[in-house]
């Protein structure tokens, strides 16, 4: 039976989990499978109950889990914490823990959201990308302090440091996504000012040699940025160190819409995590009005990814489609002429869905 620990964390985040709860529940009694969960404290909430934001009792749940489903973390309560007490340190920590280097972001444009996105809907057609970002290395890793502090010449600095090894293995994720694909890499760097981007291309050109045929290129982090809005069906699969791949999928998520649409899985040692890719939005927790799509499509992803259960990831992942195609949404995406539903309806549209 596989375990699956839950992490709801703030804001949104218990109310997207309990949707995404529900359709692992639907999927269970449909396909014969059984589920056992296990509920974990992690970020804020962790801080409050435990004075960290990666408790112990969590790590230890993650030693005979199967998968982990995180919701979100964050949130203005606990901005002023020492940057060892932030929710966000829980979770660099809980991916170095894992060894969860390897995070898979799939970005299609559904035709029916085709109009929710600020783009025009021809820029839009046929976008079909997978964004696969290192996690566990990179700025967000290294040594990082101030010197001089209180005076007029305090200083801030973040180092950012690769090695070969961890450029090699996240690039072969990559390299092997791209032959079950349209087989093009496009590698994402800033070789003209960073030494570590140049030992990434370095890298990248020694792994593509054992992939004959597979195509692939170079693109610098900034005219990446602005392709992905002018022409991003030019892309398959596109891989990038940890900042840069931050930031470009938050990008990317808006071809579909909402940020709110897209899932992750974080891969790399035997436990493999999930999440949705946007933050907890507290502006909006409590309200019932968050989309819960980002998780629900999470547990599609691990599903397949942890289970095998391709029969039943493809199910959650049609139920999701058939709803949107029917017209229901969430407020994040809901136009004039649509079905505006809560976080709770759109669950439960997915699970009819599922079980129709």
């Amino acid at each position: 039976m596989p375990k699956i620990v839950l992490l709801p964390g703030d804001g949104v985040g218990p109310e997207i989990l309990e949707e995404a709860t529900r359709v692992l529940n639907a999927v269970a009694q449909k396909y014969g499978r059984t589920f056992e969960y296990q509920s974990c404290p992690i970020g804020g909430i962790a801080i409050d109950e435990y004075g960290d934001p990666l408790p112990e009792v969590t790590l230890q749940a993650f030693e005979s889990a199967d998968a982990i489903l995180l919701a979100a973390v964050g949130g203005p309560k606990w901005d002023k914490e020492t940057a060892a007490r932030r929710p966000e340190t829980g979770l660099l920590r809980m991916r170095k823990a894992l060894g969860a280097y390897a995070n898979i972001r799939p970005v299609a444009v559904n035709q029916s959201l085709v109009d929710s996105s600020t783009l025009r809907p021809e820029v839009l057609e046929g976008a079909d990308m997978v964004i696969v970002r290192e996690l566990t290395g990179g700025l967000y890793f290294g040594d990082k302090g101030r010197k001089q502090t209180g005076t007029p010449e305090e200083q801030a600095f973040d180092t950012l440091i690769y090695s070969r090894s961890e450029i090699e293995r996240i690039v072969r994720v990559a390299f092997d996504l791209a032959k079950g694909r349209r087989r093009k890499v496009t590698s994402v760097d800033k070789a003209n000012v960073l030494e570590s981007s140049r030992l990434w291309r370095e890298v990248v050109e020694q792994v593509a040699a054992d992939y004959p045929e597979i195509q692939y290129e170079h693109a610098l982090v900034d005219s990446c940025a602005m392709q992905l809005i002018r022409n991003p069906r030019q892309y398959d699969v596109v891989v990038t160190e940890n900042m840069f791949g931050d930031i470009l999928s938050d990008e990317a998520a808006m071809l579909t819409g909402s940020i709110g649409m897209l899932p992750s899985a974080s891969l790399g040692n035997r436990v493999a995590l999930y999440e949705p890719i946007h933050g907890s939005a507290p502006d909006i927790a409590g309200k019932g009005i968050a989309n819960p799509s980002g998780i629900i499509l999470s547990v599609a992803m691990m599903l397949r990814h942890s289970f095998g259960y391709e029969a039943e990831a493809a199910a959650v992942e049609s139920a999701v489609g058939k709803v949107i195609e029917q017209g229901y949404r969430t407020a994040d995406i809901c136009r004039p002429q649509d079905k505006r539903v809560s976080t709770s309806e759109f669950g439960s549209r997915v699970v009819e869905a599922l079980r129709a």
